[in-house]
């Protein structure tokens, strides 16, 4: 069985710092002295236990990787649980729609470059995980798959993977579609990103939440990308269907594990 260990660290200058830090450690770990790779991931908090998921129901992703037995490290990042700064922290650029009724402050890029060189290189000096871009990948789901979707593109020169899972890009199309066309991509950079088909209300909303998906796909995809749009049938827009994703995105992003 692997194990969840918790520390903490700054954030500042954004609020609620120090912010816990969530990892996931495989059996081998203390059994071998060689190298992890690694997924950093958004809201650290609802990946591994019910009892700190927000709604009671976590990814229940110690699960899947202690039933694999995956070489894999996991690294989640609490959100900021006050009011509505999570959306403020996991908007990379100008909102293009607001949340409710109120408008997004994006303070995505604070935290983006935080994950690169703060985040990351801490937990390369606490852990035995890869530093080069090959092993490195970063994940999350609705703003933190919008995030994880930005992050390919903006830092592809550290993350060669991503798993945006039914990422909340239609906060930001325009912007992410300039970023995205912008950058030179490493030929290795892999991205999986669904959407599940019970997530939006009425059938023209679901064919143009598909398109968009494919959209995005197809942009990075014509610059050299490996992509799995994937539509999630009956799929909803919660940690417990997330859950049954994770086999389909690790695998594809990191299938030399499953050799």
């Amino acid at each position: 069985m692997g194990r969840i260990e918790i520390f903490e660290l700054s954030v500042e200058p954004q609020s609620e710092s120090p912010r816990k830090i969530y990892v996931y450690l495989p059996e081998s770990y203390d059994r071998t002295k060689k190298k992890y790779d690694v997924l950093y991931m958004f809201d650290g908090h609802n990946l591994f236990s019910d009892e700190t998921a927000t709604y009671g129901k976590s990814w229940g992703f110690k699960e899947y990787l202690d039933k694999t037995g995956l070489d894999l490290v996991v690294i989640g990042q609490d959100c900021n649980h006050t009011g509505s700064l999570r959306m403020d922290e996991y908007c990379p650029m100008p909102a293009e729609q607001l949340w409710g009724e109120k408008p997004i402050n994006a303070e995505g890029d604070v935290t983006a470059a935080w994950f690169v060189n703060v985040l990351k290189k801490e937990c390369e000096k606490r852990y035995r995980v890869y530093k080069d871009r090959k092993h490195v990948g970063i994940g999350g789901s609705s703003m933190g798959g919008l995030m994880a979707e930005y992050m390919i593109a903006r830092y592809n020169d550290v993350y060669s993977k991503a798993a945006c899972v039914s990422p909340a890009h239609y906060f930001c199309l325009n912007g992410l579609r300039e970023v995205i066309q912008q950058t030179d991509y490493d030929p290795d950079t892999r991205i999986y990103m669904d959407l599940g088909t019970k997530e939006r209300s009425g059938e023209k909303t679901l064919i143009a939440s598909i398109d968009l998906i494919q959209e995005f796909c197809h942009e990075y995809e014509k610059r050299g990308c490996h992509t799995w749009p994937h539509l999630v049938i009956d799929g909803w827009h919660a940690e417990a269907s997330w859950e049954t994703v994770i086999p389909l995105f690790l695998e594809f992003l990191y299938p030399n594990l499953y050799k």
